[in-house]
């Protein structure tokens, strides 16, 4: 390489990079780098590019340069190669960080003087002695807000992250960061029976390509329609030979062990299942919440680390996630809701506007009853602006953050910058329905920001790799093809996808309620005394920190062994694992 990369330090660990020791440095003008983001290094005389291991464009680094060096630093653009990647141009003295178009991989940076600090943690960023520890109050509030840290901030105040499909340009000292990808939508017809086969044979050919054999590779099956499919396609490649990994639970309204089990024997896998405890909450819990990088409150963790333990205790290093195919397929509830709203602006202006007026004008007595409740709460939802209206349930709409948080720590926030991203990442795609915003969206909020944090750290704190087949780029460009109207068909979610996978899913998998390895956590709390005492004493904890009132904590335990075991178990979840975040970070 160039003389300002000739440093052979840092070379030699570039070449020794592993997933353990995933952060550079690089100054401007002296060009060196150290530790690691990956193990998938190319290097030509003036170029160096790294990218991931488990990325599936392997073998497509010689396009990428060529890329590069034909287009510059807007190669990414309509490049179906584009994944995540590191690029530095020594004769350039320029460096580009790039995620793929999802964000199934993370990267973190921190400006210092002089350069920039990278790496696929938040850890390893702020061990950099020139970046600080500090905390963000604003990530804090925003933790509450929606259960993890989004990006693009984290919970350190110097780091930041790159959202999916974006695109760091690191040149002359200063940062310029651009979304190189977005997702182009279409509402045109299309042949929808083609367009299903199309589907089963890119699931499988992207299966293929992430495994190596059927010794060493796994996959989830919670049961569901996603896992479900993974584990079939897997099972076309390993025929009675495919291993596939399910969590149960003990408690009603919670396992689903009854569908995985009819997944298995449709697909012949071979099948190891393991009943979460109480107990295994306890025990791991306190080490869970400090792997994160980064506060994380999604409970569903537990089971997925006890689900990649089970698969690496018999011998998998790979497993395959079914991730991402509500998102992209339109597989949640919220979604059939919200459109059930935007049915009311189809309506004739003067019906909506009679129907608001009589009931405006209602009197008290007359308009607290149900139907007439009901109908005005709907139509109040209705005139929400979107999207706001999908938090119109979220915890802090529904109680004052003055109740919730110190007054000196509520000082320094911004309590609508949470809702001011979600609108920004709303209305991002230039031409796109009510519908494919939320899947965008959810694109970061639910997959980036929070499914796929919480499946890569579980898995790498259980020593296995994993992949997620139905969020390659060919199944992600397909689903922007099929119409929203196919998509979601009236109230019927997934309607397309579960046409296209009939011939291919038991009929029980695709007609089942949505569920997933959800935890019972709530319900397990009310009677388990170590469960209590670990959970309670971190709140208790948690007082002696600037962030929140005594009082809500105390609140928040009374309410939960009170009335409404789950809803509160959540809220006692997410504040239990800030607390040892915290703890295990030595903060």
């Amino acid at each position: 390489m160039g003389s300002n990369l000739q440093n052979e330090a840092a070379i030699a660990l570039l070449e020794q990079m592993t997933a353990a020791d995933s952060a550079f440095t690089y100054r401007h003008g002296q060009g060196y780098a150290l530790a690691a983001l990956s193990k998938n290094i190319y290097e030509t005389d003036e170029l160096l590019l790294v990218m991931p291991q488990s990325s599936s464009r392997a073998g497509s680094e010689p396009s990428l340069l060529n890329a590069y060096v034909n287009r510059g630093v807007n190669f990414l653009v309509g490049l179906p190669d584009a994944d995540t990647l590191v690029l530095i141009d020594d004769k350039q003295q320029r460096i580009i960080l790039a995620t793929d178009p999802i964000g199934l991989s993370h990267i973190y940076y921190a400006e210092i003087p002089g350069g920039i600090v990278f790496g696929s943690s938040a850890d390893f960023a702020v061990r950099h002695p020139q970046v600080s520890n500090a905390i963000a109050p604003q990530a804090v509030f925003d933790y509450i807000y929606l259960n993890h840290c989004p990006s693009p901030n984290t919970i350190y105040q110097q780091v930041k992250k790159l959202e999916g499909g974006q695109c760091l340009v690191y040149q002359n000292g200063r940062i310029k960061i651009e979304h190189y990808w977005l997702p182009a939508f279409s509402e045109q017809a299309c042949d929808l029976p083609q367009a299903g086969r199309e589907l089963q044979r890119e699931l499988i050919d992207a299966v293929r390509s992430m495994v190596d054999n059927e010794d060493n590779t796994g996959a989830f099956l919670s049961g569901g329609l996603d896992s479900s499919s993974v584990a079939g396609a897997l099972s076309k490649v390993f025929p009675g030979k495919a291993k596939t990994f399910s969590m149960g639970f003990q408690a009603d309204g919670y396992d689903e062990i009854e569908y995985a089990n009819i997944a298995v024997e449709r697909f012949n896998t071979r099948q190891h299942q393991y009943y979460v405890t109480p107990e295994d909450t306890v025990n791991a819990v306190p080490s869970i919440a400090a792997y994160y990088d980064e506060p994380f409150g999604n409970a569903s963790a537990l089971a997925a680390y006890y689900c990649a333990k089970l698969a690496k205790d018999h011998g998998v290093n790979r497993l395959l996630a079914g991730d991402g195919g509500d998102e992209i397929f339109a597989g949640n509830e919220r979604y059939a809701k919200q459109m059930l709203f935007e049915s009311y602006h189809r309506l004739p202006k003067f019906v909506s506007a009679g129907l608001e007026g009589t009931l405006n004008c209602l009197p008290d007595v007359i308009a607290k009853q149900k139907l007439l409740f009901k109908a005005k709460r709907y139509i109040d939802q209705a005139n929400a602006a979107m999207p706001d209206r999908l938090q119109d349930y979220n915890f802090l709409h529904r109680h004052a953050a003055a109740d919730i948080f110190q007054a000196d720590f509520l000082a320094q926030i911004d309590t609508a910058a949470p809702l001011q991203q979600l609108r920004e990442d709303y209305w991002r795609p230039e031409s796109a329905s009510t519908l494919n915003r939320m899947l965008y969206l959810d694109w970061k909020n639910t997959l980036h920001d929070n499914d796929l944090v919480k499946v890569n750290r579980m898995c790498e704190m259980a020593g296995v790799e994993v992949c997620y087949p139905l969020l390659g780029r060919r199944i992600i460009d397909l689903s922007c093809r099929i119409p929203s109207n196919d998509k979601l068909r009236g109230q019927k979610l997934r309607w397309f996808y579960k046409r296209a996978m009939a011939d291919f899913l038991p009929e029980r998998i695709i007609n089942k309620p949505k569920h997933g390895f959800g935890l019972p956590f709530g319900v397990w709390l009310k009677d388990h005394h170590p469960l209590k005492q670990l959970a309670y004493g971190a709140i208790h904890d948690l007082k002696r920190r600037e962030f929140f009132r005594p009082d809500f904590l105390d609140h928040a335990i009374e309410m939960h062994q009170s009335v409404h075991a789950a809803y509160y178990g959540d809220l006692v979840w997410m504040l239990m694992m800030l607390e040892f975040w915290f703890v295990g970070k030595g903060l």
